[in-house]
């Protein structure tokens, strides 16, 4: 059997009839892009998701009211409003609580802001002067606010450099929009500084955020007494359990809570996010992945369609191929083989096709670009198993034409 001849003759039967070769080859080439686009568009987000949290700092705790099982606490059901500016300042004035270096208050939500005829939607975070130092959030252009801001809950506000440009436009510059007022809700407030470019994408973009003081945002813009939650900075990685025993037995007694199982509040450290993050994003890329299996099933259905009727319209060919001593296994090869041929082309396309769309996404929200290896190899094998799957009944089905019966076929 020579091999080299058969490649080469089912070459040159599915370029006969390319219109047929190309449909029987574009589920393949959608599932299998599909397939890579979404693996490597999944491990792109995992990875920036996982690199700004990272650069949160390994020694990072988040307290916030929930219900989950963290460490030494659980929480109660509901309970979305019992951290308080009080726990905030117990947890940082308790010199006890000797695993705790940095604390946080944090009172976050969306707002509509305004400045003449532009507008956005952004993430306004309520803080203390502390939080943009300790988070490594850098003033690039004017400054912080101060203690006495906090204290007179004045009406002042750093922007991201997302926001500079939302407001003022592509062109504008930072020292122009320092000492303009902004509207935020019904308020106005004087932008004093504006930060360092940071990166990132979504509701984790630190560049499309605005901070101002937390008081401010408690009693004058929002009219909340409750936090959305405390981060602490801990004094390293080796004391966050220590740490984190501290903050819950500190905040169970000030809640007045005896039993650990009832707590309005959970603990989570950076790899605890870490963990959540990459399970959502793998149960969604796994999700999506799947649906783009469904084109690949009927891609290969599709395959098997078009070899049925090429097995059809090669019959007489067939016989006279049995009818000069052609066993029944080179005529089940010739037919795999162009099976294969069809399933493997289309793989390659797709996987280009795949990798085109991964960067045109990473490209347009400015995100990672990253092909997932493990996609390729998958669509390499997945592509050739197809071929072999959807193309043996054909090739069986040819192979089992009775020579006379073949050629008086028409």
């Amino acid at each position: 059997m020579n091999y080299k001849e058969l490649f080469s003759e089912s070459i040159g039967t599915l370029l006969l009839n390319k219109m047929r070769t190309g449909l029987a080859m574009l589920g393949i080439v959608i599932g299998i892009g599909s397939v890579i686009a979404l693996l490597s568009i999944g491990e792109a987000s995992t990875k920036s998701i996982t690199a700004q949290i990272q650069a949160l700092g390994a020694n990072i705790l988040t307290v916030s009211p929930g219900a989950q099982r963290s460490g030494l606490v659980r929480g109660a059901q509901g309970g979305g409003t019992t951290l308080t500016y009080d726990d905030a300042k117990a947890l940082s004035s308790d010199k006890t609580l000797t695993a705790l270096k940095t604390v946080l208050p944090v009172y976050n939500a969306r707002s509509q802001v305004v400045y003449q005829d532009a507008n956005t939607n952004t993430q306004i975070y309520g803080v203390t002067p502390e939080y943009l130092g300790a988070r490594n959030i850098k003033v690039a252009t004017g400054g912080n606010f101060s203690e006495n801001d906090l204290n007179a809950n004045t009406n002042v506000a750093i922007i991201g450099p997302t926001v500079l440009t939302d407001l003022w436009g592509e062109s504008a510059t930072a020292t122009g929009a320092i000492g303009q007022m902004i509207r935020i809700g019904a308020l106005n407030f004087n932008v004093i500084g504006v930060t360092e470019v940071k990166g990132g994408s979504g509701m984790s973009n630190q560049d499309d955020m605005i901070y101002i003081p937390l008081t401010t945002a408690q009693k004058k813009l929002y009219g909340v007494k409750y936090l959305s939650s405390i981060i602490v900075e801990t004094t390293g990685e080796s004391v966050m359990t220590q740490a984190m025993n501290q903050i819950g037995y500190t905040l169970l007694e000030r809640h007045h809570i005896k039993d650990t199982t009832k707590a309005d509040f959970q603990i989570r450290n950076q790899q605890d996010m870490l963990n959540t993050v990459s399970s959502v994003t793998g149960t969604l890329t796994s999700l999506l992945s799947g649906v783009a299996a469904i084109s690949l099933l009927v891609g290969g259905i599709g395959i098997m369609n078009i070899m049925l009727v090429t097995v059809t319209e090669r019959t007489r060919e067939i016989g006279l191929r049995k009818a000069l001593g052609a066993k029944d296994k080179l005529i089940i090869t010739q037919f795999l083989m162009e099976a294969v041929i069809l399933t493997f082309v289309g793989g390659l396309i797709g996987i280009v096709v795949g990798i085109i769309l991964a960067y045109i996404y990473a490209t347009s929200t400015s995100g990672l670009f990253v092909v997932s290896l493990s996609a390729v190899f998958l669509a390499f094998a997945v592509s050739t198993i197809i071929g072999i799957i959807f193309g043996w009944y054909p090739a069986r089905k040819a192979a089992s034409l009775q020579p006379i019966e073949a050629l008086r076929y028409e």
